[in-house]
């Protein structure tokens, strides 16, 4: 049975920066259609842009959808968007028969005609993964309101790790071409973005006609108006030489690297397909520090992957304490239906991974603090991004990714010089430098 064509619509995107990214396009496509954003209670339709790394990803989604009946019985046209999307497929709609639309996320550039189909009362599904076609069609980025913005130059994974779905809902890596990420950069700047980060399942995995990321990044240098670079998420093994090389030569390039490891222990590197050890991680940290000493290092952690023991584990808590990181993410391993790991003998129990998280992550949660206690003292540059809790308060960005509270700041997307006074565990209070003012 056909329904009226919706005339308002709502993107709630989860986990990482590429659905972030993704979930501004699907909302530029639709108001490009004459669409409204509104909220999730209000709007025609609902779009869940999912992720499936965590544990019970699809569980999650079908529980969003459940909650979609409002109290006068009525229900939006759901959309489903994403990886749980591409994983799940057509059991979506036998598992919740109120959902309209199941779109990959290779695939939601053709999100307005899937939305027409709905509309005729038709389930609309494509789960396509047809490379970079869809930033072939893909509308000129809209005029965007803020300081800073993400923008995808990477797709896709071909490493394989033994834990994770991402070559499956996302497909093989793919680049996207040299020349349109600078027009789309370019187009950000003109609306007044300050700070770009490049993102990609791989970032640093991007390549063009000989070029990698560093020689790409230090095109995005010659642009004027933008202000800074940053790049999420890499892998050890795509640390070039000359993306190294940026890091020391370009001061556009924020010192930050978020370089995940996942393990300090080689047999587990070696379960997980990492393709790389703890001394070749270590190595890499070694020489980016060579060029650029006050980079700030942020990784990602996995315990209790299938086998590890606590030597294994003592080896992460080895290697955490060897690199000092400024910032991290960690979880306990869970099991991702289809990917090797999922199958393996000597899982752990539940209550080992537990407490070894609660042990990574104390250490993990110090050495942050520490990072951000000797910050302060520092002048440095912010870049102001949303409003405070209280009238006049800004926070901004540190170079090193720290959030920074200033009282009587500078209007959003002004960078300002900061004397930075005091630190948190999560952030630092800086007062604007009157003598540094220009």
């Amino acid at each position: 049975m056909s329904r009226s064509a919706p005339k308002s619509f709502h993107v709630k995107s989860f986990g990482c920066q590429m659905n972030v990214y993704d979930g501004e396009r699907m909302a530029e496509m639709l108001g490009a259609e004459g669409m409204a954003v509104a909220s999730e209670n209000e709007a025609d339709l609902v779009i869940l842009n999912t992720c499936h790394i965590r544990e019970k990803a699809a569980e999650k989604v079908y529980s969003d959808i459940g909650r979609m009946r409002r109290d006068d019985g009525s229900r939006p046209m759901i959309a489903v968007a994403g990886c749980v999307a591409q994983a799940e497929g057509a059991e979506i709609p036998r598992r919740a028969r109120e959902v309209d639309i199941v779109v990959g996320p290779q695939a939601y550039h053709r999100l307005p005609a899937l939305v027409a189909e709905a509309a005729q009362g038709k389930r609309a599904i494509d789960l396509d993964l047809p490379g970079l076609a869809k930033f072939d069609v893909l509308p000129r980025r809209a005029p965007k309101r803020g300081a800073s913005a993400f923008l995808t130059v990477q797709e896709g994974c071909d490493k394989f790790c033994t834990y994770c779905v991402v070559p499956y809902t996302r497909g093989a890596e793919i680049s996207r071409s040299f020349d349109a990420i600078l027009e789309e950069a370019q187009a950000l700047v003109d609306a007044g973005v300050r700070e770009i980060t490049l993102v990609g399942q791989n970032v640093n995995a991007w390549a063009q006609s000989g070029h990698d990321l560093g020689s790409l990044i230090r095109a995005l240098d010659a642009l004027p108006g933008l202000a800074r670079i940053r790049y999420t998420t890499s892998h050890p093994n795509d640390m070039t030489d000359g993306l190294i090389a940026a890091h020391g030569d370009i001061e556009k390039l924020m010192p930050f690297l978020h370089l995940p490891v996942q393990s300090g222990s080689d047999r587990i590197l070696k379960a997980m397909n990492r393709s790389h050890s703890a001394e070749s991680y270590r190595a890499v940290i070694e020489r980016v520090r060579g060029v650029r000493p006050d980079i700030a290092i942020s990784g990602d952690f996995i315990v209790g992957f299938p086998g590890e023991t606590e030597a294994d584990f003592e080896a992460t808590l080895t290697l955490i304490e060897e690199i000092n990181y400024a910032s991290a993410y960690s979880f306990k391993y869970s099991a991702r239906p289809g990917t090797p790991a999922a199958t393996m003998d000597e899982q752990i129990a539940p209550e080992i991974m537990d407490e070894r998280l609660q042990r990574l992550q104390a250490l993990l949660n110090a050495q942050q603090f520490a990072f951000n206690q000797a910050s302060v003292g520092k002048r440095c540059d912010i870049l102001i991004e949303r409003d405070g809790k209280r009238p006049g308060q800004r926070i901004g960005k540190s170079p090193w990714l720290q959030s920074v509270v200033v009282e009587n700041g500078p209007e959003i997307g002004t960078i300002v010089t900061v004397d930075l006074v005091s630190a948190a565990p999560n952030s630092l209070v800086g007062i604007v430098a009157i003598d540094a003012a220009a």
